[in-house]
């Protein structure tokens, strides 16, 4: 990928990651997670897009965290990342999500489309698990705080159901491996992620005055209320419509394949036709 340094609003440097040719989509990825995740996602839409990619903060290549990063600064990085890159359409997933649909409020977007996007509206889901998480990853303690974010988060699974200790052993024998070892590394990141989302907790109508023209897509095999939140704002927002794509779970957008990435390159590839 070509590499290039864009400086956001506040002097921080960002590493703006590019591939393909074609109109311009960045791609803002979900927590406990950086830009290597969306390798496939990238490749697959890089024949008929140029896909930028950036790490948020906290991450190789990206600012350190200084603990006084708000929704305002993730802004800021994107918009410098859109002004650069001249792209107008952005993708993002779960974290990423609600950067990118915030960011449809301010920023000069055309097309957003989000998959399963973390979002707390109408007390769905419960946010009541965050401050615990957060202390717990303070504490250096991994395993249990991922085992309560994730019992929190995936309620219908089968860690959820079974007894705490064991859901913990489960989650510690991942942590092990090599993709639970990155996540560690990541985790102090994620903190302060799902806290801006959760102090922008509140309602579909939120989002009624989005702009741009909106895909909200779920998976099938992921939690319920993600694709609950996603028709709610489909309902409330003027130019956006709700997609349940089958057999998709919370992180099939890092695997990419065929009929996933189809949609959502059909969405964007719509926005370029109407700009020829």
């Amino acid at each position: 990928m070509r590499e290039e340094k864009v400086t956001s609003g506040d002097g921080a440097k960002v590493t703006v990651h590019s591939t393909g040719t074609g109109p311009g989509i960045v791609v803002l990825h979900g927590g406990g997670v950086s830009v290597r995740d969306y390798h496939r996602l990238a490749a697959a839409l890089a024949d008929r897009f140029t896909v930028h990619l950036y790490n948020r903060r906290g991450r190789a290549g990206s600012a350190p965290l200084t603990g006084t990063e708000t929704v305002e600064t993730d802004l800021a990085d994107l918009g410098a990342v859109l002004e650069h890159t001249g792209a107008r359409s952005v993708f993002g997933h779960s974290g990423g999500g609600f950067v990118a649909l915030r960011a449809g409020l301010t920023l000069p977007l055309e097309r957003i489309a989000v998959y399963d996007p973390a979002l707390y509206l109408g007390g769905r889901p419960s946010a009541g698990f965050v401050d615990e998480f957060a202390r717990l990853v303070g504490a250096g303690d991994h395993a249990r705080a991922m085992t309560v974010m994730a019992r929190a988060t995936y309620p219908d699974d089968f860690g959820a159901k079974v007894p705490f200790a064991v859901a913990k052993a489960m989650t510690s024998a991942f942590l092990r491996t090599s993709i639970g070892k990155r996540f560690v590394a990541a985790m102090p990141t994620i903190p302060p992620e799902l806290r801006r989302i959760r102090d922008h907790s509140g309602v579909a109508e939120d989002y009624a005055s989005v702009g741009a023209e909106l895909l909200l897509a779920a998976g099938a095999r992921s939690p319920r209320y993600f694709m609950e939140n996603c028709r709610a704002i489909a309902d409330a927002a003027p130019r956006a419509r709700a997609m349940l794509i089958p057999g998709a779970s919370h992180n099939t957008a890092n695997v990419a394949r065929p009929a996933f990435v189809r949609p959502f390159a059909e969405f964007f590839a719509a926005g370029s036709l109407k700009s020829t």
